[in-house]
């Protein structure tokens, strides 16, 4: 099943279930008004919203309209919980190497995660608006996983089955203002702008054998300017599975439905198949040519990012966006 939600002029936008081809698309009032509530009554209405699927996949639905034709925002514009992991370690570790800095062993043992700001999400074509390019802009793409209500304590191989929903997102990075807020050992706060969403969710079922282990075993594409820097499979040296990660943010507090939990920068050792950073692409060029020289994102470059299927078909749609100049 696939999911998105348009805008209708609501903080919130109405949930629409999307047919597998993401052509069309119909309103489900009836069943839900928005994607948190869904969730939030998932074992009521996941069954329905399956019906209106397949109906809408037979062509059976008379009232269904043309997806491309409306304003798709992000699948919850503003969620309760969003937090952002860092389960592909072998990135982490290519960072710290860039910089002659050690790996904590603990690294591989213990997932890194951090509370990313919830409370606006935005959509798939939204521009990437920042103040000043010297803040070195970088995309980041990732995969992530919205659960439904998650009790404290639970273990991971539990947790996988509270994982409902599963999409694609840019989580830009400001890199230049990293290194200060990370000094000051209490995380990320201006460094971390808008996350962008792919137009469309899907169950974990829609994604048959590619979804296993708690994994999406599909490469993750990043095109800047026309230009693929990397498709990495993002089941690939995923140290963490999902449901570790859900279970690591769960470990001393329950976790609400609508709950956002992100994979980290997807990588592969080595860096064989691309990057899905441009931070990753410098520290590769300074391990091997001792400095840098790709510059980070400038007002009008355009990054996509997009997961296909076996046959070529797009999942989630694709996240396009450009990186415009925000005036205060």
């Amino acid at each position: 099943m696939k999911l998105a939600s348009i805008d209708n002029q609501t903080r919130d936008g109405q949930l629409v279930v999307v047919n597998k081809e993401l052509t069309k698309a119909i309103k489900v009032p009836h069943i839900s008004e928005t994607l948190q509530q869904a969730l939030d009554n998932w074992s009521e209405t996941e069954p329905k919203l399956k019906e209106v699927y397949t109906s809408l996949n037979a062509n059976q639905l008379e009232s269904a309209f043309n997806f491309s034709e409306v304003k798709v925002i992000a699948p919850i514009p503003r969620a309760f919980h969003w937090a952002d992991g860092s389960a592909y370690v072998t990135h982490v570790e290519l960072v710290r190497k860039a910089r002659n800095a050690e790996l904590p062993e603990s690294f591989w043992t213990d997932p890194l995660m951090y509370m990313g700001a919830s409370d606006a999400f935005i959509g798939a074509n939204d521009p990437i608006e920042i103040e000043k390019e010297e803040w070195g802009i970088d995309f980041e793409s990732e995969v992530v996983v919205f659960t439904d209500d998650v009790p404290a304590g639970v273990n991971a191989e539990t947790a996988l089955s509270h994982i409902k929903l599963i999409s694609i997102i840019n989580d830009v990075s400001l890199r230049n203002l990293i290194p200060n807020e990370l000094s000051k050992q209490f995380g990320f706060y201006q460094s971390k702008p808008w996350t962008s969403f792919a137009p469309v969710v899907v169950t974990p079922d829609e994604l048959t054998e590619d979804w296993k282990d708690g994994k999406l075993h599909l490469p993750l594409y990043s095109t800047l300017n026309g230009t693929v820097i990397g498709a990495p499979n993002a089941g690939v040296d995923m140290t963490f599975n999902f449901g570790q990660l859900v279970a690591h943010a769960a470990k001393t507090r329950s976790l609400m439905a609508g709950t956002v939990i992100g994979s980290g920068t997807v990588a592969n050792q080595g860096s064989p198949n691309g990057s899905s950073c441009l931070a990753e692409v410098r520290c590769l060029e300074i391990i091997k040519e001792g400095k840098a020289s790709t510059p980070f994102m400038k007002y009008g470059d355009r990054i996509e990012i997009e997961m296909k299927d076996k046959e070529g078909q797009t999942i989630f749609g694709k996240i396009n966006q450009v990186v415009t100049e925000y005036q205060p």
